[in-house]
């Protein structure tokens, strides 16, 4: 698949939980850091995202927040 995002990340699925209209998906990618999603409840199902599963982040958005701990 080609896609224009260029902000790619590699990583594993830490943690799916189920909101009523979107779920927050962590996930930690290979440099360590942790990646904190908002995704509808359909693209998980379509995705098959669960926890312990390889994926991929892929950041095209016009509003990012970052954060340091």
């Amino acid at each position: 698949m080609k896609l224009s995002a260029r902000n790619q990340l590699s990583g594993t699925v830490l943690s799916v939980v189920r909101g009523s209209d979107y779920v927050s998906c962590g996930d930690r990618n290979t440099g360590g850091q942790r990646i904190t999603s908002s995704i509808t409840n359909e693209a998980v199902d379509d995705l098959k995202l669960e926890t312990g599963k390889s994926a991929i982040v892929v950041i095209k958005a016009s509003d990012v927040s970052v954060t340091s701990n």
